[in-house]
This record gives structure tokens, C-alpha cells and sequence, in this order.
């Protein structure tokens, strides 16, 4: 016998059947649509969901498929998939892709009602946005501070103790180092900066992230950035140095402490390696504060079964068996109090103990703009390349640029170097001042070139409603590019379902045109950049090394033969920031993947499979 949904009692029909001798009244769901679900998930939570799905078709008699799908591309073909009817009804997702997916117009509130008091509060925060609740949380994370206590008996109150500690490790050859982090890993780097007094956003006055007040150039930011810079002139912090070799470390005792997250634990603990778990040390401001971010569920605004994923989620998924399926998978303290309730992991307590003193990782779109800055800040001080506080206020600087034009740095001409233009006709210019849409010739949507890379980038805030356009250069419909960057091409479409600031990029060589609510940006940052003409090498930014796909079929391209003979390593990178990376393995901030050009100019590929997030070079023709 098949159970019923309670949330879907709005639905329910009720059939009476007339049978001899007795009156029956049968009740049973009718028919959503085509009374089936889609769920995009990634690597990590497709095992798990896909045995809840079969259960839960069991149970109800309701089709419910689980797709695998890159994070990464979750986040960037929500909105694409979904305008065609192609998408899922609900998606695994970060807490911080709020902002952007709702300024897209992609995800639907959700009414958690009577099961709102089973979700831990700080889970419920993280996953609202303008006072409303956007996703169903099943898990919370945060860093915490990991040492070996054969080599650090007792946890450093402080990171002068940590300072200290590592000089006596070292010194008295112990370890051979101490304290360790990356240079290219920002979101590790806030517990410190924190400490000292920095933060990345302030505060309204309604206790909201303050996109205007970016607070990586103040006092305790740049206190930070000098005490970073000391540990790394002292060669406590190798240059370079990835997460797998950060990890090797630590786990053959040549490191004795550093800041990692739970997922790290089925490693550790599978090494072997004595460890112990505390508090993030404080600084001169206090404890440092680690970012607090979710996982959650959220549901397509595109769907056409809203209220059959929300019974799924609500009726099925809000109870202890799924949420511990989920949490076996993927170890990670549970949003679900009644299973937090059951777990005795002194692991767990001691990430949830850590987690009190931190602070949600902001969500509002503005932080796609301080990735980028904030990682290149810490590589060049890292690196000894500049002076840390230097770094800190520059990269301030610039994300303060990023934030006031939604991503795209200013000062760009409207004109290229042989005198032309680009213009972005549609049917959202004539909102923007010009005369009319569609016309090319229209000042107010030119254009601007990039001083490095020569990519061509304009952002509007555009009113919701439906939009097409294309390129078309030196004011005329003479040579004009549309969809899949063909000439005279189909005209590209977007929707908003609300005021959004829209980025519109073009390569005028590959005459891909593309914007940010189409598409996403694949970079392959490596040690390889500069000699492409980036301003440096391991730059997530540059779009000297983007990745297209022009013909949209989820594989990333690109070429170049302008590489001297040499090793050189790189990585994959969406979005223009290290947030989300991948390395060897197609692992999520794995390690660098090396490859060697054997002769100067041999034409090098890189191609990112966006369905795997597999990174392949291929060097040779």
C-alpha cells in the first residue's frame, strides 16, 4: 500500500468507489504534472539520494531520478536548464549561492511550517535571504584547528602561541614545519585575518552584510597580512603548497598543526595520525572566526512539481534515516537536530565548538567580486613578491571596483586599439537610453575592452522580464555574432525575475559572446599565466586563459602555443575565483595537475568536462 504525502493534501482527490455490500472512500495524491521528480546532485550526495529515491518510489509510487551534476555547474545551469524545461525540480546547494540564484530568478522560498524547529538555527540563517528561507538545510560546516598532540601537547591560545610553537618546532628539528596553510586558499585564511581584527563585509544597521564596507583593507586586515608576511619571511609557509601536500604533511608528522574543515576527517583519520581538534587560536580582536557555511535543498522556481518537491523534502527527507544517509556519506556536523541529537562524536563537538565563534559566510552576490583579489593578495605576500598590507590594500581596492560595476574592472576603453567598437544591440536597450533596441550604433551599451587580456565587458542592471541580443561591432549589423558565437547567429535569451546587474563578456577572436545568467566561466589558473601576458601566474581571473564552450555541449576549451619549453602546473577554476576549484582527480581543491611542454610554442590544450570537472591537458597537436 502505497503512503500518502501530507503536504500534498492540497492535492489530494478523493475517489469514491462503489463495491457490493460496503461504501469505500479511497484517498490517493492526484497526479503532479507528470508525477515525477528530477534532483541534480553532486558526486558526493548522488549515492545516498539515489537509494532515497528508490525508497521513497516505493513507498509513494512517485518517480524521483537523481542526476549528477559538477557543482559548479549546478549553480550555472540552474537558470540555463531551467528556461528550456530541461532542469531539476530540486538541487543540492551551497548556502552562499543564494543571492545570485535569487537575483536570477532561479529558486522558490520555502515553508518548512511545524518542521521549522527540527533544522538548528544558525542553519535556518544561513540558508535566508531577505527574510525569506530558500533552502532545506541538512548540514553545517566550518574549520577548526587541527594539531598533532605529540608535537603540540596543548592547543595555542593564540597565534603569537602559534608563532612561537612553530619556531621551537623547527628550530629544535622536531618538525620540520609548524604551522602550515596554502597561498592560494583565501577561505582558510579568514580565522586569521578575523583574529586580528579584519573581516571581509560589515554589518547595516539590520545586521546584514554590507557590501559597501569592505573591511580587508582595515587596521586588524592589515595587522594579519604582517604577521602572515613575518611567518612567511621566517620560511614557515612554503610558497605554492596544495591541500593533498598540506595533508601528506601533517599526516607523516613533518607538519604539526593546521586549519582545516570535517571534510578532512576520513583522511585523517584513515592516516592514522595522532590529532586533536580545537578552537581557531585569537589574536590581538579575539578568537579568530571561522566561516560558517550549509548544504541544503533548494527548489527550481522552473519546476513545474513545486509542491511535490517540497513534500519530498518536508515529508520524506525531514526525518532521521534520510539525514543520516546523507551524513554517512559525507561527514559533516547535521542541520537535523533530532539526528544531531544521536550522534557521540567528540570529533563533531569540537568543529561545533569551534563554530560558535564564527560568522555565516556571506552570501549576497557581492562576494563573487572578493575571491579573486583577496587570493592574489595572499599569494604575493605569501609569496615575499610584495609587501603584505600593500597587497591587502590594493586587493581592497579592486574589489571595491569589481563590486561597484557587478564583476567587471572599470577603466576599460570603449574603443580598441584599431579603432573599434563593440555594441550590445537588444531588446533591453531602449530601458537602458538609447533610442530604441536593436541598434548597434547606441553608445549607452557599448562595450570596454580588457587592458590585459583584450576580452570585451559591459554590466547593466536590467528591469525583470525576457531579453534577447547579440554583438555587433563598429556601430553597424555588418558583422554581428549570435548564439554559439556564429556569424549572423540565433539571437541569445535570458530571463530575470528581478532587478539584476547582468555581465556580458566577448572574446574577439573566438566571437563568443556570453553573460552572467547564461553561462559560467571556466578558468585554468597555473604556473603558466604569465608567460600568457595575465599580470601573474596563478590567477583565476584572467581571462587569457578562459575556457569556452561556444558549442554547449559542457566541455571547456581552449588553446595556446605561446608556452616556452618547461613544467608547468595548473587547475580549473569557475567563476573567476578559488572558491570553487579542481585539481588531479577531478577533485574539489585538489592537487595541481603537472604537464611539460617539450619544445617552446608546442600548442597546449586544456579542456574541463563540466559534467566530471575533469581537467585533461594535451600538449601537442
Amino acid at each position: 500500500m502505497k503512503r500518502v504525502l501530507t503536504s500534498l493534501l492540497l492535492l489530494v482527490v478523493v475517489v469514491v468507489t462503489l463495491v457490493p455490500h460496503t461504501n469505500t472512500a479511497s484517498v490517493k495524491p492526484a497526479k503532479a504534472q507528470d508525477e515525477s521528480l528530477l534532483i541534480w546532485a553532486d558526486a558526493t550526495r548522488t549515492p545516498p539520494l539515489t537509494e532515497l529515491a528508490a525508497q521513497f518510489t516505493e513507498e509513494y509510487g512517485i518517480e524521483v531520478t537523481v542526476q549528477e551534476v559538477a557543482m559548479g555547474e549546478i549553480r550555472a545551469q540552474l537558470p540555463v536548464a531551467g528556461a528550456v524545461g530541461t532542469g531539476p525540480d530540486i538541487i543540492i546547494a551551497a548556502h552562499d549561492w543564494i543571492g545570485e540564484l535569487v537575483l536570477n530568478g532561479a529558486v522558490v522560498p520555502i515553508n518548512l511550517g511545524d518542521k521549522a524547529d527540527l533544522y538548528t538555527e544558525a542553519s535556518k540563517k544561513l540558508f535566508t535571504y531577505n527574510g525569506e528561507l530558500y533552502g532545506v538545510p541538512y548540514a553545517v560546516e566550518n574549520v577548526a584547528f587541527f594539531r598533532n598532540p605529540e608535537l603540540v601537547p596543548d592547543a595555542p591560545a593564540t597565534f603569537d602561541d602559534v608563532k612561537a610553537i612553530t619556531e621551537e618546532l623547527v628550530s629544535s628539528g622536531q618538525s620540520s614545519y609548524g604551522f602550515m596553510m596554502r597561498d592560494e586558499d583565501a577561505y582558510h585564511s579568514y580565522p586569521i585575518i578575523s583574529a586580528f581584527g579584519g573581516y571581509v563585509f560589515g554589518l547595516d544597521e539590520n545586521g546584514n552584510y554590507n557590501p559597501g564596507d569592505v573591511g580587508l583593507d582595515s587596521e586588524g586586515a592589515l595587522a594579519a597580512a604582517s604577521w602572515i608576511q613575518e611567518m612567511a619571511a621566517a620560511g614557515y609557509f612554503v610558497p605554492e603548497m596544495n591541500y593533498d601536500q598540506i595533508h601528506t604533511l601533517f599526516e607523516t608528522g613533518e607538519a604539526a598543526m593546521f586549519i582545516t574543515g570535517p571534510w578532512a576527517l576520513p583522511r585523517i583519520r584513515e592516516s592514522g595520525v595522532p590529532y586533536a581538534i580545537s578552537d581557531i587560536p585569537a589574536g590581538p580582536a579575539g578568537p579568530g572566526q571561522p566561516f560558517i557555511g550549509g548544504q541544503g535543498f533548494m527548489i527550481s522556481a522552473f519546476s513545474e512539481n513545486q509542491l511535490l518537491a517540497e513534500a519530498f523534502l518536508l515529508d520524506f527527507m525531514t526525518a532521521e534515516e534520510p539525514m543520516k544517509a546523507m551524513y554517512d556519506a559525507d561527514p559533516r556536523p547535521p542541520a537535523f537536530i533530532p539526528l544531531l541529537e544521536t550522534l557521540n562524536d567528540p570529533d563533531l563537538v569540537a568543529f561545533q565548538q569551534a563554530g560558535l565563534a564564527g560568522v555565516p559566510q556571506p552570501s549576497i552576490p557581492e562576494m563573487t567580486s572578493v575571491w579573486g583579489s583577496w587570493q592574489t593578495a595572499l599569494q604575493l605576500t605569501i609569496r615575499q613578491e610584495q609587501d603584505g598590507p600593500v597587497a591587502f590594500t590594493e586587493a581592497s581596492a579592486q574589489i571595491r571596483e569589481l563590486i561597484a560595476n557587478a564583476g567587471v574592472p572599470t577603466g576599460g576603453e570603449t574603443t580598441g586599439e584599431g579603432g573599434e567598437i563593440v555594441g550590445l544591440p537588444g531588446t533591453f536597450q531602449a530601458q537602458l537610453g538609447c533610442a530604441n533596441d536593436w541598434a548597434p550604433e547606441c553608445e549607452n551599451t557599448l562595450m570596454a575592452v580588457g587592458e590585459d587580456d583584450g576580452v570585451w565587458a559591459a554590466s547593466f542592471e536590467l528591469q525583470p522580464g525576457d531579453y534577447e541580443y547579440k554583438v555587433a561591432l563598429n556601430g553597424t549589423w555588418d558583422e554581428n555574432y549570435g548564439a554559439g558565437a556564429i556569424p549572423g547567429g540565433d539571437n541569445i535569451k535570458f530571463s530575470l525575475a528581478e532587478a539584476t546587474t547582468v555581465v556580458f563578456l566577448y572574446d574577439p577572436v573566438s566571437h563568443w559572446v556570453t553573460d552572467s545568467v547564461n553561462s559560467l566561466i571556466v578558468t585554468a589558473p597555473g604556473s603558466y599565466q604569465a608567460a600568457l601576458g595575465c599580470p601573474g601566474d596563478w590567477a583565476p581571473d584572467c581571462l587569457l586563459s578562459w575556457l569556452q564552450d561556444a558549442d554547449a555541449d559542457g566541455i571547456y576549451e581552449m588553446t595556446t602555443d605561446k608556452l616556452p619549453a618547461g613544467d608547468y602546473e595548473v587547475k580549473a577554476a569557475i567563476n573567476q575565483t578559488w572558491e570553487v576549484n579542481y585539481g588531479a582527480d577531478a577533485a574539489r581543491d585538489g592537487a595541481n595537475i603537472p604537464f611539460n611542454v617539450p619544445a617552446d610554442n608546442t600548442p597546449v590544450t586544456f579542456s574541463f568536462d563540466s559534467t566530471t570537472n575533469v581537467l585533461t591537458v594535451t600538449v601537442g597537436s
